[in-house]
């Protein structure tokens, strides 16, 4: 990190043409508070790379423990106005963002392809999943359902309140970074509370972007920005004493570390975090499907996606035969700097650290035996690349196997019977999501109940509704995004009992 004077400091707005060409040094992007931007108090800023190039884009300042309480104080002081609405006035204005990031749907996709290296179809593709999300949370909050009023104890009424739970911290990663911002945002919103948002350093564009384009439609303060490091902004998130909720999407131990923080004030935490998801495919499996899957589920997005199909688990005797398929589309995929244009499928990972850490986990693969089949390497030029890879013959309880390689990588192994199959599946420390590639109509209905993972997808991988929940067990967290369960997530539920026996019927002359 360099501390940066005498630099301008521009909304993201303001980043236009080809930013590829724009210098490490022209700007300086600044956090989003109580509806404006504001350069905070830090010095440092961190450079946010184009990971196709390799070169700077722009600066982004680092946040400190003192932004963290000036961004809290103004979601609070948002609070008691933005609570107060009814539902359908917080929809009616998350219908209004919807329009308004729809309308500026290029423009978002561009700097999320830019900013994180993934294929403008797959930015555009996230871009249309944010405005959904809103959308549907718009319509959900005003259908949510509790236990009936009613008379549970003689001569009371219960009833069920929900209500916001608050200001609430949400830390979210560099591989979705503007998908898993309105994943958090919208029900956080829509429940009634105010929201502090730490992009991740590496990918605040979109997040920024979205703030200043919503300035006009959300209450100041309802949401506000500040970039900055885990470390020091998120640790100042979760132990701040007015943050009610910290949510956070991201790795095994930023979970842990976001956890352990929040327990010094027993705040609620929501987490979303790694997977390695095994792919059971079995000798009846329309094999050309289970290829095709795999292309897109295990490759799109340079396979940084804790649902990504990594880990195929291949009955015995067709497993030569799903190999040969799978490297065919592998080899097929145009791999390259999304700038050259819509046809490119695959693109760089987020930066040179990634790099070489999924660069290094192949290392160790292939010194203990596993044979890449295609890939397993790095190719020449610019840009944090990734050659797709696909490593056969791995010994049992191979690292690659087993941890979360988050990369253009999969694995393919063998079983002999369902059980079998079933248990290696159920072997991992993730519990995110899994699919199960059968015909046999029993098989399909059978095996997702003996998986251990928060979804099963049967004969299909990585498909979304919004409708739907999305969150895992074990060491893959716990709290659910999308769907109705995620304003459960982002509220509390308060019981109010009623006495309403008069006090004459102690004597029997009133009315009950």
């Amino acid at each position: 990190m360099d501390a940066q004077k005498h630099v301008p400091h521009v909304p993201v707005a303001h980043l236009e043409g080809d930013l590829a060409q724009v210098g490490a040094n022209t700007a300086v992007l600044t956090h989003f508070v109580d509806g404006a931007g504001g350069e905070g108090t830090g010095t440092e800023t961190q450079p946010v790379f184009n990971p196709a190039t390799g070169q700077p884009i722009a600066q982004a300042r680092c946040g400190t423990p003192a932004d963290v309480d000036t961004a809290v104080a103004a979601a609070k002081a948002a609070l008691p106005g933005w609570r107060q609405r009814t539902p359908k006035d917080r929809a009616d204005v998350l219908l209004r963002a919807a329009a308004v990031l729809e309308a500026n749907a290029e423009n978002l996709a561009h700097l999320e392809s830019v900013n994180t290296g993934k294929p403008m179809p797959l930015a555009r593709d996230d871009v249309a999943g944010t405005i959904d999300t809103l959308r549907f949370m718009a319509g959900a909050v005003r259908a949510q359902l509790s236990l009936s009023a009613g008379e549970y104890v003689s001569g009371r009424t219960s009833m069920i309140v929900r209500e916001p739970v608050g200001v609430v911290g949400a830390i979210t990663p560099w591989n979705y970074p503007l998908l898993t911002a309105a994943w958090k945002i919208a029900p956080i919103l829509a429940a009634g509370n105010t929201c502090v948002l730490k992009p991740s350093e590496q990918t605040p564009l979109t997040a920024l972007r979205m703030a200043e384009l919503l300035a006009d439609v959300l209450p100041a303060g309802v949401l506000n920005v500040v970039t900055g490091t885990g470390p020091v902004v998120g640790e100042a998130l979760a132990t701040h004493p007015d943050v009610a909720l910290v949510s956070v999407t991201g790795s095994v131990r930023s979970g842990q570390a976001v956890a352990g923080a929040a327990a010094t004030t027993l705040k609620r935490v929501h987490l979303e975090l790694g997977g390695k998801a095994p792919v059971l495919v079995f000798a009846d499996a329309d094999l050309d499907a289970v290829a095709e899957g795999i292309r897109f589920a295990g490759f799109g997005n340079s396979g940084q996606d804790c649902g990504a199909a990594c880990r195929i688990l291949v009955e015995r005797s067709v497993h030569d035969e799903l190999v040969k398929r799978l490297v065919s589309r592998v080899e097929s995929l145009a791999v390259g700097d999304p700038a050259a244009g819509d046809h490119i499928e695959m693109g760089p990972v987020v930066s040179q650290a990634h790099r070489d850490s999924v660069l290094s986990f192949l290392d160790r693969a292939i010194a203990e035996g596993a044979r890449a089949v295609t890939g397993g390497k790095a190719p020449e030029g610019d840009g944090y690349f990734v050659l797709p890879t696909v490593l056969v013959d791995l010994p049992d309880g191979a690292e690659a196997t087993r941890e979360e390689i988050f990369g253009p990588v999969v694995t393919v192994e063998t079983f002999t019977d369902e059980d079998a199959a079933v248990e290696a599946a159920n072997s991992t420390a993730y519990g995110l999501s899994a699919s199960v590639w059968t015909e046999d109509a029993r098989r399909a209905a059978d095996l997702p109940g003996r998986l251990d993972f928060g979804t099963v997808w049967v004969n299909d991988h990585l498909a979304f509704a919004t409708e739907m929940p999305w969150g895992g067990f074990k060491s893959s967290g716990y709290g659910r995004d999308l769907s109705a369960y995620a304003l459960d997530d982002y509220s509390r539920t308060k019981h109010v009992m009623f006495n309403r026996v008069r006090p004459a019927d102690a004597d029997g002359s009133g009315q009950s």
